[in-house]
Formats: C-alpha cells, sequence, structure tokens
C-alpha cells in the first residue's frame, strides 16, 4: 500500500508552517484588531482590553463624526469605484482585443500604460492636478476675453470626482486591466472563433456568443481590480480630487481628529465592503466559468 501524503513531513516543514502562521497574522492581524475593537461598548477606547460589546460606535458613525458628512463621502467613493470599474473593464477588454492584432509601435505603446504602476503615485497626483489647473486657467482667460461674465461666475474648477480623480484613478486600474487581458488573449485559442466564423457567425456574434462567455470569469476579476483599487486610492486622488473628499480622505483626515471608537467602525464598514465586492466578484466568476464548460 502507498505511503499516504502528509504521514512524513520533512524537516523544513514546521519552521516554514510557523513562518507562514506569522505572515497571515501579520497581513490580517491589523484588521482583525480593528474589526473586534469597533464593536465595544460606549467606555470603550482605541486599544485593549476590550469594554463591552456593542453597535454603539456603529450608531455614532451613522449620526456623524463632526463636520465631516460620512454619508455623502461613502456615496461619492462608491460612485466613483462604479464608474472606475466601468471604465477599466470596458477599455481593457478593448485594448485586448486590439493587442492581438500587429500594431505599429505596440511594444511601445505598452510600456507607457503600464508604467504608471512604477510612478509615485503623489507625482502623478500632482501632474494630473496641475493639468485640470492650466485647463482652469485657459478657460477662465477665454471666458474673460470673450466678456461672458456670466459663465465666469458660474464657473469653479474643472477638478472634480468624475473628471480629475476618474482620471487620477485610471491611471491606477487600467495597468491592472490591460495585463489581465493580454494573459488571457495569450493563452485563448482562435479555432473558437474560426469555428463560429465557419458557421456563418458575424464577428459581433462570434464574440458575444464565443469570446465573451469565455473571458467572463477574467472580466470580472478586472471589475473586481477596478472597484478596489478606486475604493481605497489615497494619494493618487489627494491632489485631484477638488474641493470634494472621497471615504478614504476622510478617513484618513479623522484619524488625527477623532479619537473613539467611531474611526474603526468607519474601518469596519469600509473593509466588510471590498469584501462583498471580492465575494460578489468571486461568485460570479464561479458561475461564468461553470456555465461556460456546461455542454449544450
Amino acid at each position: 500500500m502507498s505511503q499516504r501524503i502528509g504521514e512524513q513531513r520533512s524537516p523544513g516543514f514546521w519552521p516554514l508552517a510557523i513562518v507562514f502562521t506569522l505572515f497571515v497574522l501579520f497581513l490580517y492581524g491589523p484588521m482583525i484588531t480593528i474589526f473586534i475593537l469597533s464593536f465595544q461598548g460606549p467606555e470603550g477606547g482605541l486599544t485593549f482590553p476590550l469594554r463591552g460589546v456593542s453597535l454603539h460606535w456603529f450608531h455614532k458613525l451613522a449620526e456623524g463624526l463632526g463636520t465631516v458628512d460620512i454619508g455623502a463621502a461613502f456615496r461619492r467613493s462608491l460612485a466613483l469605484g462604479a464608474v472606475v470599474m466601468g471604465f477599466t473593464v470596458v477599455l481593457s477588454v478593448l485594448a485586448g482585443l486590439a493587442f492581438r492584432k500587429k500594431l505599429a509601435g505596440s511594444n511601445a505603446l505598452f510600456f507607457v500604460t503600464v508604467a504608471s504602476l512604477i510612478m509615485p503615485s503623489i507625482i502623478i497626483s500632482l501632474g494630473i492636478g496641475l493639468q485640470f489647473r492650466l485647463i482652469d486657467t485657459g478657460l477662465k482667460s477665454v471666458l474673460t476675453a470673450m466678456d461672458a461674465t456670466t459663465l465666469l461666475e458660474g464657473y469653479g474648477t474643472a477638478l472634480g470626482l468624475f473628471s480629475s480623480a476618474l482620471g487620477a484613478h485610471l491611471t491606477w486600474t487600467l495597468p491592472f486591466g490591460l495585463l489581465i487581458m493580454f494573459a488571457v488573449f495569450n493563452r485563448f485559442n482562435p479555432a473558437y472563433e474560426e469555428a463560429a466564423r465557419d458557421l456563418g457567425a458575424t464577428p459581433w456574434q462570434t464574440f458575444r456568443h464565443v469570446v465573451l462567455p469565455l473571458i467572463g470569469p477574467s472580466i470580472v476579476g478586472i471589475g473586481m481590480f477596478g472597484f478596489t483599487l478606486s475604493w481605497d486610492e489615497i494619494a493618487r486622488t489627494s491632489q485631484a480630487i477638488g474641493d470634494v473628499n472621497t471615504l478614504p480622505l476622510e478617513l484618513q483626515g479623522l484619524t488625527s481628529t477623532v479619537t473613539t471608537p467611531s474611526i474603526y467602525a468607519l474601518g469596519t464598514v469600509t473593509t466588510v465592503v471590498s469584501l462583498l465586492v471580492m465575494a460578489v466578484a468571486v461568485g460570479t466568476a464561479a458561475l461564468l466559468r461553470r456555465r461556460a464548460v456546461r455542454p449544450r
């Protein structure tokens, strides 16, 4: 009878197991700690020991934290994350389809696209903010020359949630989406498309009924990356957001002014949203994968 796997472990197994356990604790320990401390009672503080168990600080969070409108910041981050997710998915899929063909200068275009991953985030944010301020200056000069007083008085800034901030977030999410799509199409078998064309399918029908179901799980993954990367982005947003703040920026500001577990409650809520998005993405990808291999 063959020896069962795992009956005898190599001498190096337990040291590696201990190192791995310590790594997992280091990685998830802070999140678990914040999660536990957010459920303290009214007398709770920012450190252990835990003083009671309740939802008190979540109720305080719902009431607002001083002058900060957490609800508005939460909605802004959700809206921006959803738009970033949509743009990331669409542009990544289109770019992946385009790069399947030979393009002049494709290598240079690829490296320019992914270069933002190695650029300091704050530099990108400053650059985008400067560009939009130059746009503001140019538009105000044009309106002044046209003597459009009403428009000039009503004009604020081109910086905003769905302009400069959207562009800043896309410089972070698009390279990840492109890399995923390039990897997917690199191992995609074109024989499926050839068979569909031989059966009389149009290019759109081939894409919709053949290509899209096969790459569907990867598209879901790109959407998850797009939303989660946008959801907690701070550095690229800080100089490119304009007059409003996203939830991560508000959270960063509150860390120096809020001294109650309500800040932990806010961290727990944001973490739960990220986990829900990942759970939905994983479930959807699994469902699409099963449908793709289901016999018809």
